[in-house]
């Protein structure tokens, strides 16, 4: 009878941390404590890793793994060689190449960050992946929704790791709100606000070919309203308009706006609201609310000092929010780099998956579509746009002729995934210790 209700315990408490389908919080998973008892404690081993890319967002977190403890860069690469030369000159790290697959195949190299542009992202992924890497890479996974798919079962299949860069989850502001609506401070969830708006708008050039202002910048927001929700999200309605730079107006789908808002609808009734404009005359607005049937929060702007000023015709802070993005959030870019390196040194479940980073990119493909169709659309359209023949072979299915008899779309984005490097582990777990006690 001990028996049957220890593996009970140890069933139920492992099989709630290591649910697929709950919204991943950034909490690591702790197993039951008095397994402590039966399983050699795990040494804590030095990952070397790999960065590919030295630009702005590659020397952030070049920096950041050099705060981590455990973690050591050894080579960066950069197709202009001497962005990457100066970088390991900065950082003292040991190698530094014009070539991506220089890194992905160094046989030193424990875990890759693909910090490269947006175009080049799947196929890295695959090949770290096809070389056992662990992978971190920067949103987004993959331009189109079959690639990132197959980007995501390529490290699935390898039980290699794979974090996406969604780095707000990781900014202290929206972790407090998050925690918050985890201990029910507020009450139940009612409704969600989140907004972002640029100090100015990026350049024609960065506009065109960006991918619209959906996937490029209201992604964020997107998933930290699932973040925040806990949960799903069922439907969207989106609208879309041009007010600032005109000259984006000639340019297709969202591309042309620079403004945009966002209505989300959750399970329960829960309604999350998301405006973004690539233009604020006031700084960097980046703000969140949630509405609870016990009360609300939200969070403010972050300035670089806290100083006031005070005089008969103007009372507030002295100087404007920060106006830039990489000032912002420098502390949260950071903090996913040391998540993601204490997940490799400890072998933790990642705090942000492959599966987070698809269904932004989903919640981001269905805003579009409601602009431009003017309606509601509901998040399993985008899913039931994809055929997959095997893990790694996904196409669009206005593109595939020949589907297998009985064929049904899927309408779960998990239905497309393999299971995980650390899911993987989590059913070797249980299987294990079910053959231990039977």
């Amino acid at each position: 009878m001990k028996y049957s209700i220890a593996l009970v315990a140890v069933v139920a408490g492992v099989a709630q941390n290591a649910s697929a389908f709950s919204v991943n919080n950034g909490r690591s998973t702790r197993r039951a404590s008095f397994l402590s008892m039966n399983v050699e404690a795990v040494k804590t081993k030095e990952i070397k890793v790999g960065v590919i890319g030295a630009g702005r967002i590659g020397v952030v977190h070049l920096e950041a793994i050099t705060k981590a403890p455990g973690v050591t860069p050894i080579i960066i690469s950069n197709p202009t060689v001497s962005k990457a030369e100066n970088a390991a000159k900065q950082y003292n790290v040991a190698k530094f190449t014009e070539d991506a697959m220089d890194v992905i195949t160094d046989p030193d190299v424990d875990a890759v960050w693909i910090c490269s542009p947006s175009q080049f992202h799947a196929e890295q992924i695959k090949a770290a992946a096809a070389n056992g890497k662990h992978v971190f890479c920067e949103k987004p996974i993959a331009t189109d929704l079959p690639e990132t798919v197959e980007a995501i079962n390529a490290c699935n299949a390898a039980g290699v790791k794979l974090m996406i860069g969604l780095q707000r989850r990781f900014d202290d502001n929206f972790k407090r709100v998050k925690t918050a609506v985890e201990d029910s401070e507020v009450g139940d969830p009612i409704m969600i606000k989140l907004c972002s708006r640029d100090p100015s708008p990026p350049p024609f050039e960065y506009v065109k070919g960006g991918g619209g202002i959906f996937a490029d910048m209201a992604v964020h927001d997107l998933d930290m309203s699932r973040f925040l929700a806990g949960a799903d999200p069922i439907e969207i309605l989106a609208i879309g308009s041009c007010h600032i730079d005109k000259s984006i107006e000639v340019l297709e789908g969202s591309e042309k706006y620079d403004t945009a808002a966002c209505l989300v609808r959750y399970p329960n009734g829960v309604q999350a609201m998301v405006d973004v404009c690539r233009q604020s005359s006031y700084g960097y607005d980046q703000r969140a609310e949630v509405l609870g049937t016990k009360g609300m929060i939200q969070t403010d702007n972050v300035y670089p000092n806290t100083a006031k000023i005070y005089k008969n015709d103007f009372t507030g802070n002295a100087d404007m929010p920060y106006d830039f993005f990489l000032s912002r959030y420098n502390e949260a870019y950071v903090s996913e780099t040391v998540a993601f390196c204490e997940s490799l040194v400890n072998d933790t479940p990642v705090p942000c998956t492959g599966e987070d980073g698809l269904v932004a990119l989903i919640m981001a493909m269905a805003a579009d579509k409601s602009a431009a169709e003017n309606r509601w659309v509901k998040f399993s359209e985008i899913v039931e746009s994809v055929y997959c023949a095997a893990p790694d072979e996904c196409e669009l299915l206005s593109q595939s002729d020949v589907f297998p008899e009985g064929f049904k779309p899927a309408s779960n984005p998990r239905d497309f995934l393999l299971p995980d490097a650390d899911q993987q582990k989590e059913e070797g777990f249980l299987q294990k210790m079910a053959k231990v006690f039977n």
